[in-house]
């Protein structure tokens, strides 16, 4: 399953950035693409994929603290405009 990871910094960044440097994503999380955006509702966005809750849960875990997450299942442009086109049939 594809996701999008949105998160909102709890802490100053730099205490972020530094946890983050000798971080590892868990087994069984394949990263798409890692973002730190300068925002005020936003700072992180992983777009990620997985089939194991376990890699979603320890995920949660190592950052709860720094950051309030949000996960959302997510589609590539391609596969929406694929779905559409079915449901449009």
């Amino acid at each position: 399953m594809l996701l999008a990871i949105i998160g909102k910094l709890k802490v100053p960044a730099k205490q972020a950035i530094a946890r983050r440097m000798d971080w590892k994503y868990p087994s069984g999380m394949r990263v798409v693409g890692e973002y730190w955006v300068n925002g005020n509702n936003t700072n992180l966005i992983v777009i990620a994929e997985t089939e194991s809750d376990g890699a979603l849960l320890s995920y949660r875990a190592d950052w709860d603290d720094h950051f309030e997450i949000d996960i959302y299942p997510a589609l590539t442009a391609e596969r929406g405009l694929q779905l559409a086109k079915q449901l449009a049939a």
